[in-house]
């Protein structure tokens, strides 16, 4: 079942040419010092609610007044395939853009559009010192900051302020993701990643969750000043922000694959060995107590697909 489609995707195709080599890629430079931010949507083309803030926040003429702000629209080639009758094949073309940022991938002999379409941005990404990644979910879900495999993403998601969850987890089995790429994976290193799941894919206050937080992210990292952010956040803070730490991921091993009770995102599961999914002989329990289910996909289950992540509240 699809949701209802609250919110379409934009128009974006004036933005084609930006003052960049590469389509669809915007530098707004400041001429001051400072960071070097970048700011990704549409890292999967049905995950349209980042391409609306970024839409909003260059009609704005926002100019940052210091450092440097690259914009980019990534998987283009998928978004324009979108389908209001089927709008999740438009996902990815060949292969998910998210799966694919590890060296061995964009310097390996492969080919296919996601990467084809990494390899031109990877200029922008490795040259970044803070990346702010927009995304959104299949299922309907409370904002979710995912903050990668490290420690110092969620101490940074806690001074952004946003959301009231925070994810930190064991990376993607089937992939490199772009904000575990290089020294944004590496707890030594000053840079840093953020992945914001804004909610569901097509629901308005995926919108405004990825315009407020974009507008907090630009202060934070100093490209805009606090009398801008007052102006135009879109959300109030929430009353705190709790960590959950994924210590495990439920992989299909094929398409017989399903939940033995009811999921939902972030939901929680009182009891360890309580049974959670079945695929064959294979049963996967709680594995302690109050175990939460994050972004459990209740699509149809293909091997090798992460089914959901299991995780404690740490905070």
């Amino acid at each position: 079942m699809t949701a209802p489609l609250e919110i379409l995707p934009p128009d974006i195709r004036h933005l084609r040419r930006g003052n960049a080599d590469v389509d669809y890629v915007h530098v707004l430079d400041s001429g001051q010092p400072g960071p070097r931010v970048l700011v990704q949507a549409l890292t999967h083309g049905n995950e349209i609610c980042g391409a609306h803030a970024l839409v909003w926040l260059l009609a704005l003429g926002f100019a940052p007044r210091r450092g440097r702000l690259t914009l980019t629209f990534a998987n283009i080639d998928a978004f324009e395939t979108f389908d209001a009758e089927a709008p999740h094949r438009s996902r990815f073309v060949d292969e998910d853009l998210n799966r694919v940022w590890a060296d061995a991938e964009l310097q390996g002999p492969r080919d296919s559009v996601e990467l084809r379409r990494a390899r031109a941005l990877r200029p922008f990404v490795d040259d970044a010192d803070v990346v702010l990644d927009i995304h959104s979910m299949h299922e309907d879900c409370r904002p979710l900051m995912v903050c990668g495999t490290v420690d110092k993403n969620a101490d940074y998601a806690r001074e952004l302020g946003v959301p009231g969850d925070l994810l930190i987890d064991t990376g993607h089995p089937a992939g490199l993701r772009m904000v575990e790429r290089g020294g944004f994976g590496d707890p030594a290193s000053p840079k840093r990643a953020l992945l914001i799941e804004c909610g569901q894919h097509w629901s308005r206050s995926s919108k405004a969750v990825a315009i407020d937080t974009l507008v907090r992210f630009l202060g934070l990292t100093g490209l805009a000043d606090a009398t801008w952010v007052q102006q135009h956040q879109q959300l109030p803070l929430p009353a705190r922000q709790r960590l959950v730490r994924v210590t495990e991921a439920v992989v299909a091993r094929s398409r017989d694959f399903r939940f033995l009770l009811p999921v939902q995102g972030l939901g929680v599961v009182p009891r360890a060995g309580t049974p959670i999914a079945q695929d064959g002989d294979q049963v996967w329990c709680a594995p302690y107590d109050d175990t939460v289910l994050v972004m459990p996909s209740m699509q149809h289950a293909r091997p090798g697909n992460t089914q959901v992540r299991l995780g404690r509240y740490e905070s």
